[in-house]
């Protein structure tokens, strides 16, 4: 299964923010995807999981014609996505009971991310950092081949950052790809990097 994406273009409030990207995304591959603020990082990432249209271009999945990225992806962005009054542990339970395709259960996937201490507590009592880890856990709790990351480390201290990282070499090794929007480095081997903006 791979990624393409063609010559894409993104017009926001009537103003190109990029022109021209291509990428090419397939198992075990990391995509770093760099540039300054503004130059469209995020806007890259909705338009490859389906929320934004581009302005021009195409995007296509290889080896699944006939699905759309939206069902082959997980995206964690700059918000979190969570419901606060829900426990951790719910709001795993309610992605994975959404998302269907079961790899592990919610107190793996908090026990995987250093937190199965807060299973039972509301995520609205977490820490910026914590509720961070519990969103980032349900990659773990529904299998999807295309991690699409905007700012994954942000609000991670240092201990934190190298546990995403090596749940990122995990999934790669069971023959994920990633695309990370990031300022900083990821702590991937071998990933490429994608500039976009001037």
């Amino acid at each position: 299964m791979r990624l393409w994406a063609e010559n894409l273009a993104c017009r926001r409030g009537g103003r190109l923010i990029f022109e021209a990207v291509s990428l090419s995304l397939g198992a075990g591959e990391a995509v770093s995807l760099t540039g300054r603020n503004g130059a469209g990082k995020s806007s890259l990432i909705a338009m490859l999981c389906g929320r934004l249209r581009p302005e021009a271009g195409r995007i296509s999945v290889e080896g699944a014609p006939d699905a759309q990225m939206a069902e082959l992806s997980h995206l964690v962005g700059h918000r979190d996505g969570l419901k606060t009054a829900l426990s951790a542990r719910e709001n795993l339970a309610f992605a994975q009971a959404l998302l269907g395709e079961p790899s592990a259960t919610p107190e793996e996937a908090l026990a995987a991310v250093g937190l199965p201490h807060v299973a039972a507590l509301p995520v609205g009592y977490l820490s910026a950092g914590q509720r961070r880890r519990v969103a980032l856990a349900r990659l773990l709790v529904a299998w999807r081949p295309f991690w699409l990351l905007d700012e994954p480390m942000a609000a991670l201290d240092v201990a934190s950052q190298a546990m995403l990282s090596g749940l990122m070499q995990a999934h790669l090794a069971q023959g994920g790809a990633i695309l990370a929007a990031t300022h900083g480095p990821l702590g991937l081997d071998g990933a490429r990097e994608l500039r976009i903006g001037a």
